[in-house]
């Protein structure tokens, strides 16, 4: 194609880990979030086993962008082949193969090969093009090799836990509460400031101060909302000190009854800062205890908030 330059790279890196759990980290396409700090969030749109259709969206150079990829994987040799079918501007095609290559019993060489181009002959773009993607795809491998090489803890550093309350009023105004974060510090009283703003519509910034315990905490989350399925995912792009990540996900889900309001949160814990958060007896479990409390009593106040909001209504009308 006139004026498209077709670039190409390979990165690799050696894990302390055995091939499968590399593979099945990487082959675990919801999940990436809680393993690449960039990712934001992963849809499965289409699979058959074999090949899978994933709306992704990612922060890439503080911008944040998304795209449509098809993936055939293959557990036997370990390879995952992708191709961005909807690439993210400025990118006009993007595609490669990540492969496990089994080194021993907990060793794996893990290859990364990737094309890109860019449409138009801008030599900034293509050097913005080049350059983050060579940022992200070394962000990458060095944050699954620290993932990976902890395999024989993540039960106990990964949690995953919702919390959920019934609502006898419209799931349209419960989803209205909880897509309104900005107006939370006039509702709920530990929320003490939520600074929001939507880059596109239903693409949120959101930097909130609440107040916990141990005095007051700010968090900075971006959030993809979907009105029509009743759903808010969100990631912190700035973790609680004691996690290395956290992704979650508010859905309001109607009844012939009612309204069931969920939330949902999936964390890792960063272990190595245990002690100076919690005191030097402290260990994993209790730093689970910990983070399911607070991070679920955050959440209960908000539900119940969203409900009596909802139920208000109602009464009123």
């Amino acid at each position: 194609m006139s004026g498209e330059r077709v670039d190409r790279a390979t990165h690799t890196v050696h894990v302390a880990a055995p091939a499968g759990v590399v593979y099945a980290v990487l082959a675990d396409a919801a999940k990436l979030p809680l393993c690449f700090s960039p990712s934001v969030h992963v849809e499965r749109l289409e699979s058959d086993g074999e090949r899978e259709r994933l709306r992704m969206w990612s922060l890439l150079d503080g911008q944040l962008k998304s795209w449509t990829s098809w993936r055939h994987l293959d557990p036997v040799q370990r390879r995952i082949e992708f191709r961005q079918e909807l690439p993210a501007a400025p990118l006009n095609s993007m595609c490669g193969t990540f492969h496990a290559r089994s080194r021993g019993p907990h060793r794996t060489e893990l290859e990364l090969l990737y094309d890109f181009s860019v449409a138009g002959d801008l030599p900034e773009v293509g050097a913005w093009a080049w350059r983050v993607a060579d940022a992200s795809s070394r962000t990458q491998l060095a944050e699954l090799k620290s993932f990976a090489e902890r395999w024989t803890r993540l039960d106990d550093l990964v949690l995953s836990f919702e919390d959920s309350v019934r609502v006898n009023g419209p799931a349209e105004l419960v989803y209205d509460f909880l897509y309104r974060a900005g107006d939370w510090p006039d509702l709920v009283p530990h929320v003490t400031r939520a600074d929001l703003t939507e880059d596109a519509p239903g693409v949120q910034r959101l930097s909130m101060q609440t107040l916990t315990e141990y005095g007051s905490h700010t968090s900075d989350s971006v959030r993809i909302c979907f009105p029509h399925a009743g759903r808010i995912v969100h990631k912190q792009t700035a973790p609680h000190t004691l996690l290395e990540a956290h992704t979650g996900e508010w859905s309001v889900v109607p009844d012939e009854s009612g309204v069931t309001v969920i939330a949902q949160h999936s964390v890792v814990l960063r272990e190595e800062n245990i002690t100076a958060v919690l005191g030097e007896h402290a260990g994993l479990g209790q730093a689970r205890r910990h983070v399911r409390e607070e991070l679920g009593r955050d959440s209960r106040a908000l539900l119940a908030h969203a409900k009596r909001h909802a139920e208000s209504a109602v009464r009123m009308l």
